[in-house]
């Protein structure tokens, strides 16, 4: 203990900040030299979900160890038990808070929620923002003040228009999962991060709507620097007809990740191969496909005809991984058209689906390594 206490300030804050919250407020109880160190970490996490364990049972919690009155909050409900502690903590808190997490569950407007997203926009401090909810919850007006932005996760959060909203001047980091809102929103918050470098769209055509006359192209071009994409397939409901090319290309994307990739649908397929298209010097290719097909009328359904794209070459593409992969042509076609097209590919993982047995796993593998491939280097793995 004594070796630890005399640590200089920034090592001491910088162990605090890799526990969890309320372990780090712990610390407070050790002794008077360590009550305050814990108010001076620049990052706080919270969570619901730990935070009722913890308070589990008749013991008091950490929490109510730490701070005062502990006879009233025996009283308060877990949920509101989370609360006082959130804002015991940040209103005991002392110096710049440059991280803060929040999971929980949420449903629609929570006072509480704002009242904490207002104090942050008040510090204007924060640089990575993490707000994790089950339910929907809508963002206040408070959010859009935090300028100083530069990594912003977002899920079951609803985004609705502000006239007076400048932007992430810094923002390099978005990732939007299960969101609500209009395509027009998502695109206005896009044009707004200038820097933006790394983003993830995990939310499908039932959580995104007011499409309108608003194209593929539109959203690509609100990508210029964009260097690592994340896409829920189901994207593409947003942006139906799609065209065969982009004006717009991503010069800068080296890794791009799609999940949900239904092969069989007649759309999955032209939207997978217009964002390889537009990506000229993609490195890396992750698909996650959903494997039960049967979701789709005959009518939505669709095949890969490679003869189609005759002029497609993924000259930088070195890594290609496949989850969940079956036996269905469409996704033999396209392992086979990557091979063919791709002359620097090192490595291929095939993971395949669990209902796969042995007898198909060994046929896939020798289909795939039957195929014709423009690298002499690349390794296929497929397991």
């Amino acid at each position: 203990m004594d070796r630890i206490s005399k640590l200089p300030l920034g090592i001491i804050e910088n162990i605090l900040c890799l526990l969890p919250t309320q372990e780090a407020a712990r610390t407070s109880i050790l002794s008077k030299e360590w009550r305050y160190h814990w108010t001076e970490i620049s990052k706080l996490e919270f969570n619901e979900e730990a935070f009722e364990v913890s308070t589990y049972g008749a013991e008091p919690s950490v929490l109510e160890q730490t701070f005062d009155f502990p006879s009233h909050r025996k009283v308060m409900t877990r949920r509101c038990k989370l609360f006082y502690a959130i804002y015991q903590v940040v209103i005991m808190h002392q110096g710049p808070i440059h991280e803060f997490t929040l999971s929980m569950r949420a449903d629609g407007s929570c006072v509480e929620i704002d009242h904490i997203l207002i104090h942050l926009s008040r510090k204007n401090t924060v640089k990575i923002l993490k707000l994790d909810f089950i339910g929907k919850y809508k963002l206040p007006i408070s959010f859009f003040s935090l300028h100083q932005l530069t990594d912003l996760y977002l899920k079951d959060c609803a985004i609705d228009h502000q006239p007076s909203f400048n932007g992430f001047g810094g923002l390099t980091t978005l990732h939007l999962q299960e969101i609500y809102v209009c395509v027009k929103e998502i695109m206005r918050l896009l044009l707004s991060c200038p820097l933006l470098k790394r983003l993830a769209i995990l939310s499908d055509a039932g959580t995104i709507n007011g499409i309108g006359d608003i194209t593929i192209a539109d959203f690509i071009k609100c990508l210029p620097g964009i260097e690592y994409l994340s896409l829920s397939c189901l994207i593409f409901l947003c942006f139906p007809p799609l065209p065969k090319e982009l004006p717009t290309t991503m010069v800068y994307l080296k890794y791009l990740r799609m999940e949900w990739v239904w092969f069989r649908h007649k759309y999955v397929v032209p939207f997978l191969v217009l964002l390889i298209r537009s990506s000229p010097n993609l490195e890396k290719l992750k698909l996650e496909i959903f494997p039960d097909d049967d979701l789709f009328e005959e009518s939505e359904t669709g095949s890969f005809p490679r003869k189609d794209y005759p002029d497609i070459m993924l000259k930088h593409l070195n890594e290609l991984e496949i989850l969940q992969f079956s036996d269905a042509d469409n996704e033999l076609d396209f392992v086979k058209f990557i091979l063919a097209k791709s002359p620097v590919l090192k490595k291929v993982r095939i993971l395949l689906w669990d209902e796969i047995d042995e007898d198909e796993k060994l046929q896939i593998s020798k289909i795939l390594r039957s195929s014709t491939r423009a690298s002499r280097v690349v390794k296929l793995s497929v397991s």
